[in-house]
């Protein structure tokens, strides 16, 4: 059957970044979920209805394969189809497991903020790079407790995403500073904390996040300064655990190199990597829903709190292309 228009136009805005951050990106997926379960016109049998879904999940997962908030957030909702034995058990169920992942969705940022707030002391200064919620939570609680005096913000090229972290700190009253991405170890004699978000999280502990992160990262470490990464727990990847390597995505070139310029040097080749990992020796601290924890306990949410196991994911090879089996994994 078809697909309703605005799971498309949701699909759609995902692939082209008009959605975008992790959070976001989760939350407009299970939203998506939400919709195709209540327009749901198929046959009137559980099967048809779980093929049903398994297609629609299957479009949302090839929008952005390296978020793995995506992945999370469409297993948690088609965990609701275990134990199921009726059509409208099936789909109470995926409503009640859609609203309830939203639910803590947001709830994680307000308690990201609570818990990270608590590890800034007075007075500090804060470098960001990209664009976080959960970021932006942190220094905003920091800053209204007097913890933050001033916030540098790299413009995080090519889609300037550090402008949206500008705007809403100054939103809140926080004095801040944008910068070039190519200004950070400049000025980091100046910082106290390197305060980012997370796309990824692997199980060793690396982070994969936007472009730049590492080097940040790195110029953090030469000077001494702390880094903490702030991510909700749905941003931690299963498929690591297992010794699945996170792909990094790789976007148009024309995104950061003009077209005139591009077709004026035949034989150079432009790379627009999306994201790049930043090894767990560079972070002091992953600040969770659940507590801060150093970045080599990753493994612990995964298997503690999101309730992955290698025998759930033994099969998780292929899940991308064929959301069928991802469905058959319920």
């Amino acid at each position: 059957m078809n697909v309703p228009s605005r799971i498309l136009q949701i699909a759609s805005g995902i692939k082209d970044l008009k959605i975008r951050g992790a959070g976001r990106i989760a939350r407009a997926a299970v939203e998506a979920l939400k919709i195709a379960t209540l327009e749901y016109s198929g046959p009137r049998d559980l099967a048809s209805f779980r093929k049903y879904l398994a297609s629609v999940a299957g479009i949302l997962l090839h929008t952005r394969p390296t978020a793995v908030s995506l992945l999370n957030a469409v297993v948690f909702v088609l965990k609701a189809l275990r134990g199921v034995n009726t059509l409208n058990e099936a789909r109470d169920s995926v409503l009640r497991a859609a609203d309830e992942f939203i639910a803590n969705s947001l709830n994680a940022l307000s308690r990201i903020s609570e818990i990270g707030s608590k590890r800034i002391k007075e007075g500090s200064i804060i470098l960001t790079h990209c664009h976080s919620s959960a970021a932006v939570g942190v220094i905003t609680r920091a800053f209204k407790e007097g913890r933050v005096v001033k916030v540098y913000s790299t413009e995080t090229r090519p889609f300037m995403q550090g402008r949206i972290t500008v705007s809403q700190l100054l939103k809140q009253g926080v004095p801040v500073i944008q910068i070039p991405d190519s200004a950070v170890r400049y000025i980091m004699h100046e910082v106290d904390y390197v305060l980012v978000g997370a796309d990824t999280v692997a199980s060793n502990g690396a982070v994969v996040n936007k472009i730049g992160t590492s080097q940040v990262a790195l110029a953090a470490k030469e000077s001494r300064v702390r880094v903490y990464v702030a991510a909700e727990s749905y941003k931690f990847s299963p498929l690591t655990l297992v010794g699945e390597l996170v792909k990094i995505e790789y976007r148009s070139p024309e995104e950061v190199t003009p077209r005139e310029w591009i077709e004026k040097h035949p034989k150079v080749k432009v790379l627009n990597p999306v994201f790049d990992v930043t090894p767990p020796e560079y972070i002091d601290v992953i600040i969770t829903e659940y507590g801060v924890i150093p970045p080599q306990a990753a493994i612990l949410i995964l298997i503690d709190k999101l309730g992955w196991t290698l025998e759930s994911i033994k099969y998780s090879e292929g899940i991308f292309e064929d959301a069928e089996k991802l469905v058959e994994l319920m």
